[in-house]
């Protein structure tokens, strides 16, 4: 990008110790057809990422952060740091991922194709290239009920990936299709939408981000599309894997919070229901597993204190207390 060019597209990227990922997905964004902006937000890592972004990718942008602000937190503060250039799209790309050539030329043309499209989702792949689920309806009580008890056998695992449990059968043709939302590991975002709409809600620390947002986005008259000819490879859960116990608790409180948005009375409390029967059972099978020298007693432990503090968070009645019984265990963010 020359001085005087303009960015079609801001990239943000929120890393929390994902060095070696984070190197390979910002190799993917060089030699665009497309001129761009990179923001990098490091989220207080330790593992070096910061210092490696500096050395190895001068023309990034780098905002170090002291302590980790959550991903809303630091996509909004990409977002404000984008106004410098005012782009007419951003993508929100995780760090570990990878863009495959022409994905984000190819969201970018069906962008500025389909001008009432607020959002567009590519294609996600595994590392070994099989396909990922990236397509998704908005969460209901049934996708809680399969998340916790998924459907077994020959007769009801079929439920686990039919559109009772948020998925769509199109994802798995070639052409572009409306969706609820995108997975949020690579998601173009227009502008003009996300000023109408506003930035993400910062009440999510981890998780439904992007969901939430999408929701407001069709709220308020656009459409979401996910584009299969636009590829990108996604590794899935780099960062949450590094404190498991942390992410389960954050998980299902930022679906209980979008439930509360959006959802009437009945619907929250049956998600909360299904919320506390998921737990027992959680709960049970853990011991099983123990008992029969599967897993250590440290690990029981800390799964319990994971269900102990997802079973003080569906008995929460405001959002207060959703975030005390939450910073039981998931301790200063």
């Amino acid at each position: 990008m020359t001085e005087f060019t303009r960015p079609a597209v801001t990239i943000i990227i929120v890393s929390y110790n994902t060095c070696a990922l984070l190197r390979q997905c910002l190799t993917s964004t060089l030699h665009p057809t497309l001129p761009l902006e990179v923001i990098v937000v490091d989220n207080a890592s330790h593992d070096g990422s910061s210092e490696m972004v500096h050395a190895e990718f001068p023309g990034v942008g780098l905002i170090r952060n002291t302590a980790n602000r959550g991903f809303a937190g630091a996509t909004n503060q990409a977002i404000t740091a984008s106004m410098h250039y005012h782009t007419p799209y951003l993508l929100l790309l995780n760090p570990d991922a990878q863009l495959l050539p022409d994905a984000l030329e190819t969201l970018y043309g069906f962008m500025q194709a389909h001008p009432r499209v607020g959002c567009v989702g590519a294609r996600l792949l595994y590392p070994d290239g099989s396909f990922q689920e990236a397509a998704w309806h908005f969460p209901t009580p049934w996708m809680t009920l399969f998340d916790l008890f998924p459907p077994q056998g020959p007769l009801f695992g079929r439920l686990q990936t039919s559109a009772l449990n948020g998925r769509y059968q199109a994802e798995h043709g070639t052409e572009p299709f409306p969706v609820d939302h995108p997975l949020g590991a690579a998601m173009l975002i227009r502008r003009r939408t996300l000023e109408a709409v506003g930035p993400l809600d910062e009440g999510y620390w981890l998780y439904v981000e992007e969901v939430d947002w999408c929701r407001r986005a069709k709220l308020a008259g656009w459409s979401i599309w996910q584009v299969p000819q636009a590829q990108v490879v996604h590794v899935a859960g780099a960062s949450s894997r590094q404190f498991r116990g942390r992410s389960l608790v954050a998980l299902h409180r930022s679906r209980l919070r979008f439930f509360r948005k959006f959802e009437e009375p009945r619907v929250v409390n049956l998600h909360r229901r299904i919320m506390q029967l998921g737990m027992i059972w959680a709960t049970i099978h853990s011991c099983w597993v123990w008992w029969r020298g599967h897993i250590p007693l440290d690990e029981l432990r800390s799964r319990l204190a994971s269900y102990g503090a997802v079973t003080h968070l569906a008995h929460a009645t405001c959002a207060s207390e959703e975030l005390q019984a939450a910073d039981g265990i998931m301790g200063p963010r």
